[in-house]
């Protein structure tokens, strides 16, 4: 499996999370942060850094604005 495709399948997981649970992943919860939170956290950083490839950015940068839609959602209602 290629880097490439890990990616991809670690950007699925996340989106399918979202998606399913409408909230972003919680830093307090260590799977969620083990799983999750961190590997957005990772790819921000890379994204503001210019170290994401241009094709990785523009999917990243579309499951940004669902992690900005969900910011403050509350994760017990």
């Amino acid at each position: 499996m290629t880097h490439d495709d890990t990616w991809h399948k670690k950007y699925l997981e996340v989106l399918n999370f979202l998606l399913e649970n409408r909230r972003n992943p919680s830093r307090h919860d260590a799977q969620e942060r083990g799983k999750y939170h961190n590997w957005i956290k990772y790819n921000k950083k890379l994204l503001n850094s210019g170290g994401l490839k241009p094709e990785r950015a523009e999917k990243f940068q579309e499951l940004l604005k669902m992690v900005e839609f969900y910011k403050r959602v509350n994760q017990w209602d």
